[in-house]
């Protein structure tokens, strides 16, 4: 069919929408290797987590619906992470993401957690780095009780757990002692635990930062490119301005925000009803006047907080609740606009101090 060309499929593909995205294929850029010969058209799929064959089926059904096309054939492949730049400046790791909330009290540790564990059951490879050195609680949220192994020339082999590789300050100190550090101890130990541990290969390395803006987040921008941060915050004017202080510095940094997460959106009263304990939708709202992606609402519940308390994250104790599928679908849509950022060029290849 000689009339049939790359643009005539592109634009019947067009028709179909990620809803983890709320974007086309097209536009995403995840329809590759599209190929026409005579009246046979194939393709692929690209995407960065698994549970989307739907997309499949629809393709298909669009291709042959374009006038002369006898044979469609599409496959969906799975890309579990693409390299931040050419030559990564940790080997192994193709994406690192801060959780950020500048604003303690959120709940981002709760959802870094669920969000490694996640993540790691679509097979992918995960890392967990705890960086709130004041207040490390990496080590409780998953019941990590061992400690880090010592290799050669200073190298610091993280703790597994889950399947996740972990390491945090939690691991070297007595249960009640205080860390009393000024910004040099503070940029040493965050170099330590980005260059100077064994992290070996890693599709994601999710870093949960403590609150603020201060020494350990200018220290990771300025050691690593980073793919993207990930804002989290509660549903309430208060803690949405912070956020918005924290975004600031991100974007002064030049490091790209990948989108916002609302945290504690509502409780689920035993009725069915939800109460927005506080405020609804703000994290959404604000997601919408700054046009960054929404990446979902996680609620607040006592079994989150149950589980998180003795160490078994809900995405690992109950996976099929509604609380774990929560974490899930924010977690795949991470995952997915990560994918959409590689594809479209917009992560970059160092981040440079713009003040």
């Amino acid at each position: 069919m000689s009339d049939l060309t790359n643009e005539i499929v592109l634009k019947a593909l067009a028709d179909i929408v990620d809803p983890s995205l709320g974007k086309d294929i097209v536009s995403l850029g995840v329809v590759k290797n599209l190929q026409i010969e005579d009246a046979r058209v194939s393709c692929e799929i690209q995407l960065a987590m698994q549970g989307k064959n739907h997309l499949k089926k629809q393709a298909i059904d669009r291709i042959l619906e374009i006038p002369g096309v006898k044979e469609a054939n599409v496959e969906i492949v799975i890309v579990k992470g693409n390299s931040v730049s050419g030559n990564s400046p940790i080997p192994g790791i193709k994406n690192i993401i801060p959780i950020s909330s500048a604003k303690g009290g959120v709940g981002k540790s709760t959802v870094s957690a669920n969000l490694a564990m996640a993540l790691s059951k679509t097979g992918a490879k995960v890392g967990l780095m705890d960086a709130d050195i004041y207040g490390p609680s990496i080590p409780t949220l998953l019941n990590v009780t061992e400690s880090p192994t010592p290799k050669d020339n200073n190298v610091i082999i993280p703790v597994e757990k889950y399947g996740i590789k972990v390491m945090s300050m939690g691991f070297f100190l007595p249960k009640d002692k205080a860390v009393i550090w000024r910004g040099p101890m503070l940029n040493k130990m965050i170099t330590q635990f980005l260059k100077g541990v064994d992290w070996g290969e890693l599709d994601y390395l999710l870093i949960d930062l403590p609150p603020g803006t201060g020494d350990v987040q200018l220290t990771l921008c300025q050691q690593v490119p980073l793919t993207g941060a990930v804002i989290v915050s509660t549903p309430q004017i208060v803690a949405l301005n912070i956020a918005k202080k924290g975004m600031a510095m991100f974007q002064q940094l030049n490091c790209p925000l990948i989108g916002i997460i609302e945290n504690m959106s509502y409780y689920q009263i035993p009725d069915g009803e939800k109460d927005y304990i506080f405020g609804e939708g703000g994290a959404k709202k604000f997601a919408e006047e700054l046009d960054l992606p929404f990446l979902g609402e996680i609620p607040i519940a006592t079994s989150i907080r149950k589980q998180s308390d003795i160490g078994i994250p809900i995405v690992e104790s109950e996976p099929e609740s509604s609380y774990a599928k929560a974490f899930i679908a924010v977690a795949e849509k991470l995952a997915s606009q990560i994918n959409a950022m590689h594809s479209s060029g917009d992560v970059p290849q160092e981040i440079k101090l713009t003040f």
